[in-house]
């Protein structure tokens, strides 16, 4: 019904509570890709070289693991290098993983390792969280010209920023049309994903990602782990009376997250528009590309059009997550068998989502763990909670997508920004954590070396690529840069060297940096 005056034909046949519902759907996330250029093109960007994989998983290990207590341990080394903990043999001769990871020791025959990555940044940049954010998740080697480590976390007028590696995919390889998904999603929780280089920088707000809350809220003081492992680096040692917990003394409330069940992410109440409404998709979306015509005739600087694009991208993402089997994010679907075989806690289940994610056709999923910034208390928490739940996820993971025959199509990378120093020390000699206790040792910021994990897509599996000194410090032989990380992804997905993109003033850059890891294809 339209007031009497109006002609029907004067406005997009589409209720104002269906527009207003469509907005709502932003809570999920922040900076929803422009995918429907793409979409209207009726076909994806070629790529130009032979593809062996068909999605990528990226586990981001938030704060940087040690390569130490991880998969380059230094047994021969004095105490202060090698750290508390022995050594598990693998499947491959001769070569060590930390004790911790007996489960993912098995597997070795399935995934490679490369011990030395590593930045070439200034030494003032590789060592620092925000530097070093932007330089793995953009694949390069230098901050943009301007920008510091103080700097660079926020928005600075003038920045000529980089595109993230996943942007780089939405632009190179985007998602077949009939997926109700963007090409990049980010997951579990909305509080990792405001980090310097996840933005599509000069590539356009068209091709950034889908972040997506699921995990419950956590009220740790300094978060670390997962939920409902979660725990805090500053946690007490002395006075179990302290421990997390509900008790008078506790020194923060866990009771928050002590479920390990995802929620299905809030897209506001859409309960109210019609659903034969968005079953008619492309009516609907067609309804959506009207609208847009006659805001762009009132704002042709382009602002008005890219926020109807993100609602227009929102509106898909409706379609695609209500309840059920063919909603990506709704765990109930799955067995208690394979929920167990993951992980009933807050990594797990991200891995598993990712894989359901896979399967419904997003070509970068990105899982960002917790934790991993062991300044103190390192060796209590890395043997009681980090490396016996990467243990179990990452095992789990790769098992299932082994047995579901799709681990030879997607590639599987697991890394930080960084690696941690080669000798023990507390972050302060004589200082004391938030929860008053003395500093207890721990390792520090390391971007001179660190390991990346490879799997699948593509990668030939049970190799150990690159070698470290004996104190695990510096690569004695070839090392590898963010640029290659890069450059090996692109390559998996068939987007090959000579791939160039334009930015909004038509400028050419080419996609690649670095080089493809030729030890790991």
């Amino acid at each position: 019904m339209h007031r009497y005056g109006c002609r029907p034909q004067d406005h997009p046949q589409i209720g104002r509570r269906e527009l207003l519902e469509v907005g709502g759907v932003t809570l999920v996330g922040t900076g929803l890709a422009d995918l429907l250029r793409l979409e209207a093109a009726g076909v994806a960007t070629p790529r130009s070289a032979e593809a062996t994989a068909k999605s990528v998983v990226f586990i981001f290990q938030s704060g940087g693991p040690s390569q130490h207590e991880t998969v380059d341990p230094k047994p021969e080394s004095p105490e202060t290098i090698r750290g508390e903990y022995g050594t598990t043999a693998t499947r491959l001769p001769g070569v060590q993983f930390c004790e911790y990871l007996p489960k993912l020791a098995s597997l070795a025959d399935r995934f490679s390792i490369v011990r030395t990555m590593h930045h070439v940044a200034g030494r003032e940049f590789r060592n620092e969280h925000s530097s070093c954010h932007y330089l793995l998740h953009t694949g390069t080697t230098a901050l943009p010209v301007g920008d510091t480590n103080a700097s660079i976390s926020n928005p600075r007028e003038g920045r000529i920023s980089w595109p993230s590696i996943g942007s780089m995919i939405s632009y190179a390889a985007p998602t077949s049309t009939d997926v109700p998904l963007p090409a990049v999603v980010e997951l579990p929780r909305g509080n990792l994903m405001r980090y310097p280089g996840r933005d599509p920088g000069l590539l356009g707000p068209r091709y950034g990602r889908l972040g997506v809350d699921l995990a419950a809220p956590c009220h740790a003081k300094d978060a670390a782990g997962s939920c409902p492992n979660c725990f805090s680096h500053d946690d007490p040692n002395l006075d179990p009376e302290r421990a997390p917990g509900t008790g008078a003394k506790a020194w923060w409330d866990n009771s928050s997250c002590r479920q390990p069940d995802f929620h299905l992410p809030n897209l506001g109440n859409t309960g109210s528009v019609s659903i034969p409404q968005l079953e008619d998709r492309r009516a609907l979306l067609g309804r959506l590309d009207a609208l847009q015509q006659g805001l762009e005739k009132a704002d042709r600087s382009g602002a008005v059009a890219a926020w109807d694009a993100y609602r227009h991208q929102a509106m898909r993402y409706v379609l695609a997550a209500r309840p059920g089997r063919g909603n990506p994010f709704d765990l109930t679907q799955e067995s208690d068998r394979t929920r167990d075989l993951y992980g009933r806690e807050e990594w797990g289940q991200g891995f598993l989502v990712a894989r359901r994610l896979v399967e419904a056709g997003v070509r970068m999923v990105q899982i960002n763990l917790r934790g991993w910034d062991t300044h103190q208390n390192a060796f209590r928490d890395l043997k009681s909670k980090l490396l016996p739940s990467i243990d179990h996820c990452l095992s789990g993971f790769l098992t299932d997508l082994e047995a579901r025959g799709l681990l030879d199509e997607t590639l599987v990378i697991m890394c930080g920004e960084m690696g941690r120093t080669p000798r023990i020390s507390p972050i302060s000699p004589n200082g004391k954590n938030a929860s008053g206790e003395p500093f207890t040792p721990g390792r520090h910021h390391w971007g001179d070396v660190f390991p990346c994990w490879f799997a699948g897509g593509g990668i030939q599996p049970g190799r150990v690529v690159g070698r470290t000194d004996a104190q695990g410090g510096v690569p004695v032989t070839d090392a590898y840069t963010p640029e290659d990380l890069a450059a090996t992804i692109f390559h998996c997905l068939g987007i090959g060297p000579d791939r160039e993109f334009r930015d909004a003033g038509d400028r050419p850059y080419r996609v690649y940096r670095g080089r493809p890891i030729d030890a790991l294809l």
